[in-house]
């Protein structure tokens, strides 16, 4: 995303696979909400994958819930793609 981009929506999800859980919804908001949350991401080093559709879809869900299960391949796509590229930078690094 590059900076002159507007946000509309933004959400961050949480998981945790140690505790095998399903992830969560840690944040959702719309416009300065939704640019916080990206900032706040990106200070922080986490990734942010960019899908408008998703976005929609997840933004329907309260804080703090699970995500539904028809939406678990889709989030497991986006959680395998970030940490393949997590992998990646870390190995950069060393």
């Amino acid at each position: 995303m590059t900076e002159r981009q507007e946000v509309d929506k933004a959400v961050a999800i949480i998981y945790d696979a140690d505790k095998g859980s399903a992830p969560r919804i840690a944040a959702t908001g719309k416009g300065e909400i939704a640019r916080k949350i990206i900032e706040t991401a990106r200070e922080a080093g986490v990734y942010i994958q960019e899908d408008p559709d998703l976005v929609e879809l997840l933004a329907r869900i309260p804080l703090g819930q699970e995500i539904p299960g028809e939406l678990y391949r889709t989030v497991a796509e986006v959680l395998a793609f970030v940490y393949k590229v997590n992998e990646q930078f870390k190995n950069k690094l060393t």
